[in-house]
Protein backbone atom coordinates (compact mmCIF):
# COMPACT_ATOMS: atom_id res chain seq x y z
CA UNK A 1 0.00 0.00 0.00
CA UNK A 2 2.92 2.40 0.56
CA UNK A 3 4.77 1.87 -2.24
CA UNK A 4 1.30 2.43 -4.01
CA UNK A 5 1.24 5.78 -3.16
CA UNK A 6 5.00 6.61 -3.21
CA UNK A 7 4.42 6.11 -7.44
CA UNK A 8 1.34 8.04 -7.08
CA UNK A 9 3.28 10.84 -5.56
CA UNK A 10 6.18 10.55 -7.93
CA UNK A 11 4.29 10.17 -11.11
CA UNK A 12 2.44 13.48 -9.99
CA UNK A 13 5.41 15.27 -8.86
CA UNK A 14 6.90 14.33 -12.67
CA UNK A 15 3.93 15.36 -14.36
CA UNK A 16 4.18 18.38 -12.49
CA UNK A 17 7.93 19.30 -13.57
CA UNK A 18 7.18 17.93 -17.58
CA UNK A 19 7.81 20.44 -20.34
CA UNK A 20 4.44 21.78 -21.46
CA UNK A 21 4.16 22.06 -25.04
CA UNK A 22 0.66 23.73 -27.11
CA UNK A 23 0.40 22.54 -30.80
CA UNK A 24 -1.58 24.89 -32.68
CA UNK A 25 -2.77 23.76 -36.46
CA UNK A 26 -5.67 23.54 -38.08
CA UNK A 27 -4.94 20.53 -40.46
CA UNK A 28 -5.95 17.51 -37.75
CA UNK A 29 -3.04 14.63 -39.64
CA UNK A 30 -0.01 17.31 -38.12
CA UNK A 31 -2.01 17.75 -34.96
CA UNK A 32 -2.25 14.45 -34.07
CA UNK A 33 1.27 13.25 -35.20
CA UNK A 34 2.64 16.12 -33.45
CA UNK A 35 0.76 14.84 -30.39
CA UNK A 36 1.61 11.51 -30.16
CA UNK A 37 5.52 11.74 -31.05
CA UNK A 38 5.55 14.30 -28.10
CA UNK A 39 3.59 12.74 -25.50
CA UNK A 40 6.23 9.29 -26.60
CA UNK A 41 8.66 12.41 -25.89
CA UNK A 42 8.07 12.54 -22.30
CA UNK A 43 5.90 16.19 -22.96
CA UNK A 44 3.08 17.26 -21.51
CA UNK A 45 0.99 18.21 -24.46
CA UNK A 46 -2.23 20.52 -25.30
CA UNK A 47 -4.26 21.14 -28.59
CA UNK A 48 -5.83 23.96 -30.22
CA UNK A 49 -7.32 24.18 -33.26
CA UNK A 50 -6.77 27.98 -34.42
CA UNK A 51 -5.54 30.98 -32.94
CA UNK A 52 -8.63 31.96 -30.92
CA UNK A 53 -8.77 28.06 -29.06
CA UNK A 54 -4.62 28.50 -28.83
CA UNK A 55 -5.30 32.10 -26.46
CA UNK A 56 -7.77 30.43 -24.70
CA UNK A 57 -5.60 27.56 -23.72
CA UNK A 58 -2.99 29.30 -22.89
CA UNK A 59 -5.18 31.69 -20.69
CA UNK A 60 -5.99 28.17 -17.92
CA UNK A 61 -2.62 26.49 -18.69
CA UNK A 62 0.85 28.51 -19.98
CA UNK A 63 2.90 26.29 -22.11
CA UNK A 64 6.47 26.31 -22.29
CA UNK A 65 7.10 26.11 -25.99
CA UNK A 66 3.91 26.61 -29.24
CA UNK A 67 4.29 24.88 -32.28
CA UNK A 68 2.42 27.96 -34.43
CA UNK A 69 0.65 27.97 -38.09
CA UNK A 70 0.59 31.11 -39.59
CA UNK A 71 -2.24 30.29 -41.65
CA UNK A 72 -5.48 29.57 -39.39
CA UNK A 73 -8.82 30.79 -38.97
CA UNK A 74 -10.42 33.33 -36.61
CA UNK A 75 -6.92 33.83 -35.01
CA UNK A 76 -3.89 33.82 -37.16
CA UNK A 77 -0.25 32.66 -35.82
CA UNK A 78 0.75 36.03 -36.57
CA UNK A 79 -1.81 37.21 -33.87
CA UNK A 80 -1.04 34.57 -31.71
CA UNK A 81 2.41 35.47 -31.52
CA UNK A 82 2.10 39.07 -31.08
CA UNK A 83 -0.45 38.99 -28.05
CA UNK A 84 1.81 36.78 -26.68
CA UNK A 85 5.22 39.50 -26.99
CA UNK A 86 2.84 41.78 -25.43
CA UNK A 87 2.25 40.47 -22.80
CA UNK A 88 5.10 40.39 -19.74
CA UNK A 89 3.75 36.98 -18.33
CA UNK A 90 3.92 35.27 -21.73
CA UNK A 91 6.50 36.72 -23.73
CA UNK A 92 8.67 34.42 -22.30
CA UNK A 93 6.99 31.28 -24.03
CA UNK A 94 9.05 29.84 -26.63
CA UNK A 95 7.68 29.83 -30.70
CA UNK A 96 8.37 27.85 -33.50
CA UNK A 97 6.43 28.90 -36.57
CA UNK A 98 5.30 25.63 -38.01
CA UNK A 99 4.15 26.66 -41.75
CA UNK A 100 3.66 26.27 -45.69
CA UNK A 101 4.54 29.85 -45.78
CA UNK A 102 8.30 29.51 -46.92
CA UNK A 103 9.26 32.47 -48.47
CA UNK A 104 11.90 34.29 -47.27
CA UNK A 105 9.68 37.48 -46.35
CA UNK A 106 7.14 34.98 -44.49
CA UNK A 107 10.24 33.87 -42.68
CA UNK A 108 11.53 36.88 -41.68
CA UNK A 109 7.54 38.18 -40.25
CA UNK A 110 7.97 35.67 -38.36
CA UNK A 111 11.58 35.90 -36.54
CA UNK A 112 11.06 39.99 -36.50
CA UNK A 113 7.53 38.99 -34.64
CA UNK A 114 9.56 37.20 -32.17
CA UNK A 115 9.70 33.34 -33.29
CA UNK A 116 12.78 31.46 -31.97
CA UNK A 117 12.16 29.56 -34.75
CA UNK A 118 10.39 28.84 -38.70
CA UNK A 119 10.38 25.69 -39.61
CA UNK A 120 8.71 25.50 -43.56
CA UNK A 121 6.34 22.33 -44.14
CA UNK A 122 6.92 19.49 -44.50
CA UNK A 123 9.29 19.10 -42.17
CA UNK A 124 11.64 16.75 -40.88
CA UNK A 125 9.98 15.34 -36.88
CA UNK A 126 13.30 14.37 -36.44
CA UNK A 127 14.52 17.77 -36.51
CA UNK A 128 11.80 19.47 -35.02
CA UNK A 129 11.85 17.18 -32.12
CA UNK A 130 15.95 18.24 -31.77
CA UNK A 131 14.87 22.15 -31.89
CA UNK A 132 11.96 21.74 -29.57
CA UNK A 133 14.72 19.89 -26.96
CA UNK A 134 17.47 22.83 -27.53
CA UNK A 135 14.68 25.37 -26.99
CA UNK A 136 12.51 24.12 -24.43
CA UNK A 137 15.68 23.47 -22.43
CA UNK A 138 17.38 26.94 -22.71
CA UNK A 139 17.24 28.82 -20.10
Amino acid sequence: MGSQIFNIFSQLHNFKHMKKILIVDDEPNIVMSLEYLFKKEGYQVFIARDGEEALSTIATDVPDLVLLDVMMPKVDGYQVIKYLKASEELKKIKVIFLSAKSKMMDIEKGLSLGADKYIAKPFSTKKLVKEVMELVNRK
